[in-house]
C-alpha cells in the first residue's frame, strides 16, 4: 500500500459531517453545565429559605422545564440567524462565480500562493478547479463554509434542551433522594461539573484540569451566592 492510500484510509473515517457532530456534541456539554448549575443554585437557594419538600421539588421541576424551553428557543434562534447567513453567502458566491468567473479563478489563485504554492502551480490549481464545480473549494477557502455540513437549528436546539434536562435531573434527583440536603445537592452537582468539565475539555482537545477547575469553582461561587441569598430572605420572611 502507498503512503497515499495508507493516508486515505486512515482519514477515511472522517466524514462531512463530523463538524457538525461535534458542534451538536458541544452544544449539548454547555447545555448540561446549565441545567445543573442553574437547577440546583435554585434548588439551594429555596432549600436554604426554607421551604417545604414540595415547594423545592415542584421549583425544581419548573425550573427545569423552563430552563430547557429558554436553551432550546435561544439556540435555535442564534443557529438560525448563522444557518441563513451561511446560505447568503453560498448564494453570493454561486452568483459571483457565474458572473465572474475570471476574476474568481485569480482570487483562487491568489488563495492558494498564500500558502506558499508557486504562482504557476497556484493558476494551474485554479484553473482545474473552476473546470469542474468550483463553488464547494471557493466556499471552504475564501469564507470557511462546507456546504455539505451546514449548521441545523433543529439538532441545535433539541441538542441544548435535552441535555439541559439531563443536567438538571442530578441535582433533582439529589435534592428528591435527600430532601433539604443541602451538601447532597451541592456535592453531586459539583461532581457533576467536573465530568462534563472533563468531556468538554476533551471534545475541545484543551486541558481537562483547567476546563474541570474553572466549572468546579465557578458552580462553587454560584451555589454559594443563590444559598445565601436563599437565607437571607428566608430569615427575613
Amino acid at each position: 500500500m502507498s503512503i497515499s492510500e495508507s493516508v486515505l484510509e486512515h482519514y477515511e473515517p472522517h466524514d462531512s459531517n463530523l463538524n457538525s457532530r461535534l458542534n451538536w456534541l458541544r452544544a449539548g456539554v454547555l447545555g448540561a453545565n446549565d441545567g445543573i448549575v442553574s437547577v440546583a443554585a435554585l434548588l439551594l437557594g429555596v432549600i436554604a429559605a426554607g421551604s417545604s419538600d414540595a415547594a423545592i421539588f415542584s421549583a425544581g421541576i419548573a425550573s427545569t422545564v423552563a430552563g430547557a424551553v429558554s436553551m432550546a428557543l435561544g439556540e435555535y434562534v442564534s443557529v438560525s440567524a448563522q444557518h441563513d447567513s451561511e446560505k447568503m453567502l453560498i448564494a453570493k458566491e454561486r452568483s459571483e462565480l457565474q458572473e465572474f468567473p475570471e476574476q474568481e479563478r485569480d482570487e483562487m489563485a491568489q488563495i492558494l500562493g498564500s500558502y506558499g504554492i508557486s504562482e504557476s502551480t497556484a493558476l494551474q490549481a485554479a484553473e482545474e478547479i473552476s473546470a469542474g464545480d468550483p463553488i464547494r473549494a471557493h466556499l471552504r477557502l475564501e469564507l470557511g463554509i462546507d456546504s455539505e455540513d451546514l449548521t441545523n437549528p433543529i439538532h441545535a436546539a433539541f441538542s441544548s434542551a435535552i441535555s439541559f434536562a439531563l443536567g438538571a435531573l442530578l441535582p433533582l434527583l439529589a435534592a428528591w433522594l435527600a430532601p433539604h440536603a443541602a451538601i447532597a445537592v451541592a456535592l453531586v452537582t459539583l461532581l457533576a461539573l467536573f465530568i462534563t468539565g472533563f468531556v468538554s475539555a476533551k471534545l475541545s482537545e484543551t486541558s481537562p484540569s483547567r476546563s474541570c477547575m474553572r466549572l468546579v469553582i465557578g458552580g462553587m461561587a454560584g451555589l454559594a451566592l443563590t444559598y445565601g441569598a436563599g437565607a437571607l430572605f428566608g430569615a427575613a420572611g
